[in-house]
């Protein structure tokens, strides 16, 4: 992953610092709560081991963000940018999640908007793979404006396939 998709990102919600190893324990400390991860395709990633492996993936994109908010100094969540393709432009952003206090409140809004403000300086393509069963950020991707291109089987880092729904949102089209 080229190093501009991994530089500080700020607005007045949230900032989005690129993802250290030393941050596991306190982004750790967010993730635990099974509640975030109901609807996800894997619902047991608040387990310390599961969470581990997703971690891992994460420092190993080269893309990852912890997400703080900009008035509290709270841990919001993460987000991270993954897969890029020089060749077509292209760049996906996901493996998002929230603290359960920060739903509903528009910080997954000022995060996406951040990054793909971001993104568009360097792509001309944002995808984003959302679990076919979370209803919550399939009516999010609709909120951005993500056109709905597809169910596909995706395997996230370390885990077994599952049905994923894969929007898109092309540079001319981003507000």
């Amino acid at each position: 992953m080229p190093p501009f998709f991994q530089l500080p990102l700020e607005n007045t919600m949230v900032r989005l610092l690129p993802l250290k190893e030393s941050d596991f324990e306190v982004l750790y400390n967010t993730a635990s709560d099974p509640m975030i991860w109901k609807q996800h395709p894997n619902p047991d990633r608040w387990k310390r081991e599961v969470f581990e492996k997703f971690f891992e993936g994460a420092i190993q994109s080269g893309g990852a963000y912890m997400a703080v908010d900009s008035q509290s100094g709270e841990i919001v969540g993460s987000s991270r940018f993954y897969d890029y393709d020089e060749k077509e432009q292209s760049v996906f952003i996901g493996y998002t999640f929230l603290a359960v206090k920060y739903w509903g409140k528009g910080y997954n809004h000022a995060m996406k908007q951040l990054m793909l403000d971001h993104a568009f300086q360097w792509v001309d393509k944002v995808w984003f793979h959302v679990g076919a069963q979370n209803m919550r950020s399939r009516k999010a991707m609709d909120k951005l404006g993500a056109e709905k291109m597809k169910t596909i089987e995706v395997a996230y880092y370390g885990e077994n396939p599952k049905i994923n729904i894969e929007y898109l949102i092309r540079k001319e089209n981003w507000k």
